[in-house]
C-alpha cells in the first residue's frame, strides 16, 4: 500500500512538472503573440518571424487564426485575444480560457500583403519541419506550385534537414523553379533546368516552356533541348497510357460481356435483360454497403468482400427464375425471346425506380481502392487496377469451372450437341437454367465492379448492353477466349480512336468495323460449334 502511494505521488509530481514546463514554454512566446497587436506592420511581421523561430507547437494555430481574422487587440496595441464562440466574447490565445473582462476597444488585427506573405512563409516553414510526413510532402508540393522566391532560404534550410527521398526531390524541384526566377548565375540556372527536366512529366514541360520567354539567349538552346526530350518521352508514355486505359475499359467490357457469352453461346438466347442483371448487382452492392455501415461501421472497407458473393447469388437466382418462368417456353423463337427479355428489362428498371427512386445512389470506394499511383509517366487510379485484376480472376475461375467441373462438362456437351447430350442422360433443361443463372450471377459481379467507377442508377445496365453484344459477336459466340480477346481489343481500339474521332464517332467506327468483320467471319475471331451456330 505504501509503495503504491509512493508511485502515485511520483507520477503526480511528474505530471505537474510537465504541465508547468508546458505553461512556461507557452508564456515564453506571449510577448511575440502580443506583438501581433502592434500598430505598425513591420512590428507585426517581426512578431510573426519570432513566433515561427520559437518552434512552439501552438504557433501554427495562432498564425492560422491571425490569417483567418480571428485575433483581436486594442487599437493602440497591447494584449491579443482570440474571438470566442459567441459574439462579444474572447478567450486567451495561448490557454483558451475565457476572458472575463476584456478591454472595450478591441478591434480585429488588420493584415496587409506583406503580413500575409510573412504568415504564409511562417506556416510553410512550420509545416516543412513538421514530424508528419504527409504534412511535409503537402507543404513541399505547395511550394513547388507557388515557386515564390521569398521561400528560397526556407527551402534551403528544410532541404538540409530532410531525409525522405520523395519529399527531398519535390523540394529540390521547387528550389530549381525558384532559381529560374532569380538573378542566379547561368551555371546555377542550368543546373536548375537539369533538375526540372529530370522530372520528365507534364508539369516540368509546362515550367520549361514558361521559362523560355524570359530565359537568357545562352540558356534557350538548353531549355529547347530539354523540352524536345520531354516531349518525345511523353509521346511514348502516352501510347502506354492509352493502352492502359484500353485495358481498363476492356476489363469492364469483359465483366459485362462474359456472362452474356455463356447464355448467348450455350443457349442461343438474345438476352436484352442482361444489362439489368448488371444493374441489380450494383444495387446489391449499395444495399450491402448501407447494411454494413449501420450494423458494423468498422467493416466498411470490406463491404465489397461481402457484396461480390451476395450479388452473384441474388442475380443468379433472379436469372434462374426468369429462365424457368419465361425463357424456357421460348426456345427456338429468337424474336419472341428478344421481345420478352426486353420487356423483363423494363419491368426490372421500373421495379428499381419504385424501390430506390430514380436518382443515383452513392457507393463509396473502400480505402484500399482509393487514390492514384504512378509508374514512370503512367498514371492510374487504384480502383481501375483492382477491376482489371478482378475481371481476370473471374475469367480464370469461369474457365476452370467449364474445363474442370462436371457442370462445365455438361454445359460444353449441351453446347456441342444438345440432342446427344440429352440422350446420354444430361438434364438439359436444368443445364439451361443453371447456365442462365451462372451468366446472370457473373453479370451481377460485374455490377459490383461498375459501382466503383460509374453511377448506380436504374439505367446503369443500358450503358453496357450494346458493347457486350459487340464483344461477344466479335470474339466468337460462346467462346470465353474470344470474349477476352474481343473485349481487350475493342477497349484498346476505342481509347486510341477517342483522341482523334471523339467518343461517339469512335464507337460508330468500331461498330462499322465489326459489321464488316462479321461479313468475312460470321462466327467471330474464335469460332465455336454449338446449337446457335447449327441453327
Amino acid at each position: 500500500m505504501y509503495r503504491a502511494t509512493q508511485t502515485f505521488l511520483v507520477a503526480l509530481c511528474l505530471l505537474v512538472s510537465c504541465l508547468a514546463t508546458g505553461l512556461r514554454a507557452q508564456e515564453a512566446i506571449r510577448p511575440f503573440v502580443d506583438g501581433l497587436g502592434g500598430t505598425a506592420f513591420p512590428q507585426k511581421i517581426e512578431a510573426v518571424k519570432s513566433l515561427a523561430a520559437s518552434g512552439d507547437p501552438k504557433v501554427a494555430e495562432i498564425l492560422q487564426n491571425l490569417s483567418d481574422g480571428k485575433l483581436y487587440a486594442p487599437k493602440t496595441g497591447g494584449a491579443v485575444y482570440l474571438a470566442g464562440p459567441t459574439d462579444g466574447t474572447y478567450v486567451d490565445v495561448l490557454t483558451g480560457v475565457a476572458v472575463a473582462d476584456p478591454p472595450g476597444n478591441l478591434a480585429k488585427i488588420r493584415l496587409n500583403n506583406g503580413l500575409r506573405g510573412a504568415i504564409g512563409v511562417a506556416l510553410s516553414q512550420l509545416t516543412l519541419l513538421s514530424p508528419d510526413r504527409a504534412a511535409r510532402l503537402a507543404a513541399s508540393q505547395d511550394l513547388l506550385k507557388e515557386a515564390n522566391p521569398d521561400n528560397l532560404d526556407l527551402l534551403n534550410s528544410a532541404l538540409s534537414k530532410e531525409q525522405d527521398g520523395e519529399i527531398k526531390a519535390t523540394m529540390e524541384a521547387a528550389r530549381a523553379v525558384i532559381m529560374l526566377k532569380t538573378d542566379a548565375s547561368a551555371e546555377d540556372k542550368k543546373a536548375a533546368i537539369d533538375t526540372i527536366a529530370a522530372r520528365g512529366n507534364r508539369d516540368a514541360l509546362a515550367i520549361l516552356m514558361a521559362a523560355m520567354d524570359n530565359a537568357p539567349d545562352d540558356l534557350k538552346p538548353v531549355i529547347e533541348a530539354n523540352i524536345d526530350s520531354i516531349t518525345r518521352s511523353l509521346a511514348v508514355w502516352d501510347v502506354f497510357q492509352n493502352v492502359w486505359y484500353g485495358l481498363s475499359l476492356g476489363s469492364v467490357l469483359l465483366l459485362a460481356a462474359i456472362g452474356l457469352a455463356i447464355t448467348f453461346g450455350v443457349m442461343g438466347i438474345i438476352n436484352m435483360a442482361h444489362g439489368e442483371m448488371v444493374m441489380l448487382g450494383a444495387y446489391t452492392t449499395y444495399v450491402v454497403q448501407q447494411t454494413i455501415d449501420s450494423v458494423a461501421p468498422g467493416m466498411s472497407d470490406y463491404s465489397l468482400v461481402f457484396a461480390v458473393p451476395a450479388a452473384f447469388v441474388f442475380t443468379g437466382l433472379v436469372g434462374i427464375a426468369i429462365e424457368r418462368s419465361v425463357i424456357r417456353w421460348l426456345y427456338g423463337r429468337p424474336l419472341e425471346t428478344l421481345l420478352a427479355t426486353w420487356g423483363i428489362s423494363l419491368i426490372l428498371q421500373q421495379s428499381i425506380r419504385t424501390i430506390f427512386g430514380p436518382t443515383n445512389r452513392q457507393v463509396d470506394n473502400p480505402g484500399w481502392m482509393s487514390g492514384v499511383f504512378e509508374i514512370g509517366g503512367l498514371s492510374s487510379t487504384w480502383n481501375r487496377l483492382w477491376i482489371i485484376l478482378f475481371s481476370l480472376s473471374v475469367f480464370v475461375a469461369l474457365l476452370l469451372l467449364l474445363k474442370r467441373s462436371k457442370f462445365g462438362l455438361q454445359m460444353r456437351a449441351v453446347t456441342q450437341n444438345r440432342r446427344m447430350a440429352s440422350s446420354m442422360g444430361i438434364r438439359t433443361p436444368w443445364v439451361d437454367a443453371l447456365t442462365f443463372g451462372l451468366g446472370s450471377g457473373i453479370a451481377g459481379m460485374a455490377g459490383v465492379a461498375l459501382s466503383q467507377i460509374d453511377n448506380v442508377s436504374p439505367n446503369l445496365g443500358q450503358n453496357y448492353i450494346i458493347d457486350s453484344f459487340m464483344v461477344v459477336v466479335f470474339g466468337g459466340v460462346g467462346n470465353l477466349w474470344g470474349t477476352l480477346v474481343g473485349a481487350l481489343t475493342l477497349g484498346i481500339a476505342n481509347k486510341f480512336l477517342e483522341p482523334y474521332a471523339g467518343a461517339v464517332l469512335g464507337k460508330i467506327i468500331i461498330l462499322i468495323f465489326i459489321i464488316l468483320f462479321i461479313q468475312r467471319r460470321p462466327r467471330g475471331l474464335f469460332a465455336l460449334k454449338g446449337r446457335a451456330v447449327e441453327q
